[in-house]
């Protein structure tokens, strides 16, 4: 039995959970400390860095230079070659603006980037190709190289203390994205993603190989920034990225993945900071958010496409970091067909007025996917714009595809919220109500509306506060005069 459908006071909130009890769910008692610390160390005690031998290949010694005017693509493209067929070691960018096409590292190479270096890539569609095995958005297909990939590849790194520049403006790359600002809405239909998205995700429902979805010279689906792909032991460390095309760090069907010390700087459209999809084992350590979409998304794979290569993104542990910007702080999908779990964060802040949320779940019945063991605690939020926590199973395409998505045993421990737009929202599913969400010392300065619940079962508060007033842990499992809401209609739902 799921809880009724109600719109939700502070002092009403506990009581949604009272009534799920009375109509046959079962009650939960929230342990002393509900974040499982021990399994999140175990996981980051599991990870291992790449093996990277003592050795350097100064990008000089073939050919290139730093002056900003030459193109150093062949010459990057020699050294890593060198340092690979010599059993690899570190190709090292001199210090200056260092031009280049696009990038592939081989195994055992490093890829140093050091304080003084801006690595800056030439915006020009047509280098990067031919199209590569690549992911965009959940799916497969033949498509521009990232501007930093590895495919099939072991110990591998990108370090540094340098800048990498995508070269993407409101000229190159991102008007593809069409009108997301004001000032792309003019971008010729030609010009735009729209035509080429939907053509690959029809691509993808009807099973067409991903050999035959090519989608290279004339085709708008932008590249990611860095994308190892089916990659064993990663480290991404010390970097600064700006002006991205698409998403910044897209590891996909990766094992062994260390991000720490990165600086994630790009507000063009889709600039996702750290987007794991279908990995296993993964490390984000004190890295800095101000982007222009979610700081970090765990992804794993759309619709068919994710159904058929079936691979969750698990044992994901997020610390140590600083949010801003960002349309969320952590975001669970919305591509998580292969389903996520085990996602431990601890000791982060978050504040803008421009982070929409601190949490947010997110799929639909045509994605599915099953989202489990997410999290959260010691959290620190100033702004958070429209929710601290929201879960969302109606999203985008909303219900109707035949692939229920499901969410169960999410934590949020120990953390306190200046302000936010509500603390709670969550909407599952009739069928698949959200189970064992549990907000454990939770203190919030000022929330601007009600709490939204539906399609709930196992919800447990202990010690939420709002304003001073702790929401009660005691009330009659009726709650007369509650208002039935359509949340369709919110725009703060979606």
């Amino acid at each position: 039995m799921t809880a009724r459908q109600i719109l939700i006071t502070r002092r009403q909130l506990i009581a949604a959970t009272a009534i799920a009890g009375a109509t046959g769910a079962s009650a939960l008692a929230p342990p002393a400390s509900v974040f499982p610390a021990a399994k999140a160390q175990a996981i980051v005690d599991g990870i291992q860095l790449p093996r990277i031998p003592r050795r350097d290949f100064p990008l000089h010694d073939h050919g290139g230079r730093g002056d900003g005017k030459a193109d150093n693509t062949q010459a990057i493209a020699s050294a890593i070659k060198a340092c690979a067929d010599a059993g690899g070691g570190r190709v090292v960018m001199p210090v200056g603006t260092v031009l280049t096409g696009p990038i592939r590292l081989r195994s055992n190479v490093e890829l140093h980037v050091p304080t003084g270096c801006r690595l800056k890539f030439i915006p020009e569609p047509a280098r990067y190709l031919p199209a590569v095995h690549t992911r965009w958005e959940g799916v497969e297909l033949m498509g521009y190289h990232p501007l930093i990939y590895a495919f099939d590849e072991h110990d591998v790194a990108v370090t540094g203390g340098g800048i990498l520049d995508g070269s993407a403006d409101d000229l190159t790359w991102w008007p593809w994205k069409g009108p997301w600002a004001d000032k792309f809405k003019t971008v010729p239909l030609a010009e735009r993603q729209a035509a080429d998205r939907a053509r690959l995700f029809e691509m993808a429902e009807r099973g067409v190989p991903v050999a035959e979805r090519v989608f290279g010279e004339g085709s708008r689906l932008r590249p990611p920034f860095f994308q190892p792909y089916r990659c064993k032991n990663v480290l991404f460390d010390g970097l600064t990225m700006v002006a991205s095309p698409f998403w910044l760090l897209h590891p996909v069907e990766c094992s062994n993945v260390t991000f720490r010390n990165v600086t994630c700087a790009s507000h063009g459209p889709n600039n996702d900071g750290i987007d794991p999809e279908s990995c296993t084992g993964v490390l984000i350590d004190r890295c800095t958010f101000d982007t222009g979409d979610d700081c970090i998304a765990i992804k794993a794979g759309r619709n068919a496409d994710g159904r058929r290569l079936a691979t969750p993104c698990e044992r994901i542990v997020v610390r140590h970091c600083h949010m801003k910007d960002g349309h969320a702080g952590i975001a669970i999908g919305s591509e998580m067909t292969g389903g996520v779990r085990q996602v431990y964060v601890h000791d982060c802040t978050m504040d803008s007025p421009a982070l929409t949320r601190a949490l947010v779940l997110k799929s639909n019945s045509y994605r599915g996917g099953r989202m489990e063991d997410i999290h959260l605690t010691r959290i620190k939020a100033g702004t958070i714009d429209k929710a601290f926590v929201q879960i969302w199973l109606h999203y985008e395409e909303g219900n109707g595809g035949g692939f229920s998505p499901s969410a169960h045993r999410i934590t949020i421990s120990d953390s306190q919220v200046e302000r936010t737009g509500r603390v709670l929202v969550v909407r599952g599913m009739s069928e698949q109500p959200v189970t064992g969400l549990v907000l454990s010392n939770i203190q919030v300065g000022q929330e601007a509306q009600p709490s939204v619940v539906l399609d709930t079962k196992d919800i447990v508060l202990d010690r939420v506060a709002v304003a001073g007033k702790t929401w009660p842990r005691e009330h009659v499992a009726q709650l007369p005069g509650l208002e039935s809401i359509n949340c369709d209609k919110w725009a703060v739902c979606k």
